[in-house]
Order: C-alpha cells, then sequence, then structure tokens
C-alpha cells in the first residue's frame, strides 16, 4: 500500500471527524472549513495519482458525508450535551384544548379560571380544558374568573370578571 493512500485515507476519515465534531461543538463553521481542507487534500492526492482513483475518491466522498451528518445528527439527541441544549416537545396533560380554532371559538363568552398568573399570557381552565391565554389589561391574579372576549386563529383574549 503507497504512501500517499494511506494518507488520502486519512485525510478523508479526518474530514468524518471534524464533520462530527461541527455538530457538537459550535465553531461558526470553522472546523467546516478544516472539514472540506482535508476533503480537498485527500481527493487532490487519489487525482495525482491517477483519474480513475480521483473520481473513486469522490464518489466515496459523496457518500461519506451525508451518512456522518446523518448519524451525527442521530446520535446528538442522545449525548447528555445534547439533551442539555435541545427542546423537548411539550407533554400534553388531559383536559388540555387542541389549539385549533374552531375549538377555541366554541369557548367565546366563557367563564373560566386563571390557573397561572396572566402576566399578561398565562394558562386558564375552562371546564376541565387547560388552554393559555392572553389578558386583556395587564397582569390578573391566580384563581380569579374571566371570560372568553375574543379568539383570533388561536389566541384567546380574556377579561377579568369584577367580583362583588
Amino acid at each position: 500500500m503507497d504512501w500517499w493512500f494511506v494518507f488520502a485515507v486519512f485525510l478523508y476519515l479526518t474530514c468524518a471527524v471534524l464533520i462530527i465534531a461541527e455538530v457538537f461543538v459550535p465553531s461558526g463553521g470553522l472546523i467546516s472549513v478544516f472539514a472540506l481542507a482535508c476533503l480537498v487534500g485527500g481527493a487532490i492526492i487519489f487525482f495525482n495519482h491517477s483519474t480513475a482513483a480521483g473520481w473513486i475518491g469522490i464518489v466515496i466522498a459523496l457518500i461519506m458525508i451525508p451518512t456522518v451528518l446523518v448519524f451525527a445528527y442521530r446520535l446528538f439527541p442522545k449525548t447528555k450535551f445534547g439533551q442539555s441544549v435541545t427542546l423537548t416537545p411539550p407533554k400534553r396533560q388531559q383536559g388540555d384544548a387542541i389549539a385549533d380554532t374552531p375549538e377555541l371559538k366554541k369557548l367565546l363568552g366563557e367563564v373560566g379560571t386563571v390557573l397561572t398568573p396572566l402576566r399578561p399570557v398565562g394558562m386558564c381552565d375552562f371546564s376541565g380544558q387547560r388552554v393559555e391565554c392572553v389578558a386583556e389589561s395587564g397582569y390578573v391574579e391566580k384563581d380569579t374568573k374571566v371570560k372568553v372576549i375574543r379568539v383570533e386563529a388561536t389566541q384567546l383574549t380574556v377579561r377579568l370578571i369584577e367580583e362583588n
């Protein structure tokens, strides 16, 4: 096995490692520049040996890069670092309202209880359905009664009901 082949393969493997590092380490693209340099260097070495070796190197690169990226992005959320920086989808609780406009339009005029303080956005309960609401006028305390006065798309606007 010739030294040029070993060095070109080494550059390709270094490129793969750098692509994986780019996924995990925020570098502003600097690691990608080095990965690209390794890839180009390896391809040049392959082409200097022979045109056939160069084209085989290009085909290997075209297969290697997407494969390595898919592998890295599938591995990323399973790492401790990946879990700490990625958002998990919200868990729906029993009684949560669906954020569909027709479902929410049925709540127009309904009276409910504030579950979390509205600052001006928070959660309200309307007959067992938890819905995110916007207060018409600023801050509304928890456990107060509100009435739905407007439904626009998926946003419910509520008004504080003054209790005598």
